[in-house]
């Protein structure tokens, strides 16, 4: 007979059945299509030509011009210290090797002419400075010319209609530049040192547990100057992209935020489910996880596990911490949840596309929802069932899911290539350790 539990099904068979217990995603795992190959096969890789700086695509060291200016970019000091320096100018850019670079989005989701437009908003004083500042200077004006040409290019103008439009016209184009809210946080390397082929690209979980957390904090910077900057930005989403597979336009590590005037429906389940059992979060997802031994790492200020009830083979990081934002995290805790999905891209391995989601309860909301984070293997695409009866089938239960980490967790740990932390059958998570819902 089925389990009883109604989210969480195994049939005689060997089909699970499960339902994500917020969302109500209807997922089944049937044992037969479960070996079916997750996706095509890999070109074989080529060799590459190694170049100092990386010029690799337009994220890379070398191309700093062929993105938009920088808001602020993050570099390790001669003394081993992380500094965060900007706006720059576009003579500053190649005086600093950049760990990461946040730049607004050459093609936003919510573009700036959206705020403009339906909201009458307006760039600062301090963004019109900047952009005067870095207009000033003849590096500056062809920087952004140059870039106005690029977006016009790949939008589809040719080279005469590009020629044709006035400069002030470009200009104007080149606004959301300064003040947008759709941004980039772009990482240094391309590929791991010493790569011979082109599938050895660096992803999140080659990243260092500590420059990891730097690449954490450095984002939640992004989110609070976002919000600061747009007082009609009610939600910023993050997330990230790897692999074309995923997504990813550019195949060079980095992070998205997108400022929204809404929350979207999946954020809005989420609210409406804390707001008729405030509890849910650690009843319905960790304290369940933990009793089908669903959990795959922890330590003192997260835990990780493999989760139910979504389309794709999801690994979930929540924070046990009272702060519902990740600004209000301390950077310890911050580090904490940072160590976790360091580990958990690192056992996904750089060949497997994937999405990482942050979810967290938004300014002003009455309800309260942890911080947590998704992280979902693409490895299987959706078809013709799934849009027809809106029932996924998912390659991996939740439990094969686990039984690919944990062994893999363990031997990056054993390399010490992650942060300490327990994994898989060393976790004990106490009942109920998500503090979200205390005051």
């Amino acid at each position: 007979m089925p389990d009883p539990n109604p989210h969480y099904q195994k049939l005689p068979d060997g089909t699970l059945k499960h339902r994500h217990p917020i969302y109500g995603t209807e997922v089944w795992t049937v044992p037969d299509r479960s070996s079916r190959p997750f996706r095509k096969a890999f070109l074989s890789p080529q060799p590459i030509k190694m170049a100092e700086p990386e010029n690799y695509c337009d994220f890379c060291q070398a191309n700093y011009f062929k993105t938009p200016p920088e808001k602020t970019r993050l570099i390790l000091t001669p003394n081993n210290s992380y500094q965060t320096l900007g706006p720059l100018s576009a003579a500053e850019l190649g005086r600093s090797k950049a760990l990461f670079r946040r730049v607004t989005n050459l093609f936003e989701i919510v573009p700036l002419n959206y705020w403009l437009k339906n909201h009458d908003f307006r760039l600062s004083a301090e963004q019109i400075q900047w952009q005067k500042d870095y207009l000033a200077q003849p590096q500056g004006m062809k920087h952004i010319l140059e870039v106005v040409d690029t977006k016009l290019r790949l939008t589809g103008k040719t080279a005469e209609q590009i020629q044709s439009i006035p400069a002030k016209e470009k200009l104007h184009l080149a606004d959301a530049f300064f003040g947008g809210n759709h941004e980039l946080i772009i990482a240094c390397q391309h590929f791991k040192p010493g790569a011979q082929f082109d599938n050895e690209l660096v992803s999140a979980g080659d990243l260092s547990a500590t420059d990891h957390a730097q690449y954490f904090l450095f984002t939640i910077a992004a989110l609070k100057d976002i919000h600061a900057s747009n007082p009609y930005i009610r939600y910023v989403m993050v997330f990230q992209n790897w692999l074309h597979a995923a997504g990813a336009s550019v195949e060079h590590l980095h992070r998205q935020l997108v400022g929204m005037d809404s929350y979207g429906p999946s954020l809005e389940q989420a609210l409406q489910a804390v707001h008729k059992d405030p509890n849910i979060y650690n009843s319905a997802i960790i304290d369940f996880s933990a009793k089908e031994n669903l959990v795959v790492a922890e330590n003192d200020f997260a835990v990780g596990i493999a989760e139910l009830g979504h389309q794709f083979p999801t690994l979930a990081i929540y924070s046990k911490s009272r702060a519902l934002r990740p600004e209000d995290h301390t950077p310890e805790e911050v580090a904490g949840i940072s160590d976790l999905a360091q580990a958990f891209h690192a056992a996904t391995g750089n060949q497997t596309p994937c999405n990482e989601e942050w979810y967290y309860t938004p300014r002003g909301s009455q309800d309260r929802i942890p911080w947590h984070i998704l992280i979902k293997w693409r490895i299987n695409n959706l078809a013709g069932f799934e849009g027809g009866t809106k029932i996924y089938l998912n390659p991996l239960t939740p439990k094969d899911l686990k039984d690919r980490v944990v062994p893999k967790l363990k031997e990056l740990r054993a390399l010490n290539k992650i942060a300490k932390m327990n994994i898989g059958d060393e976790c004990r998570p106490k009942l109920a350790p998500l503090l979200y819902g205390q005051r």
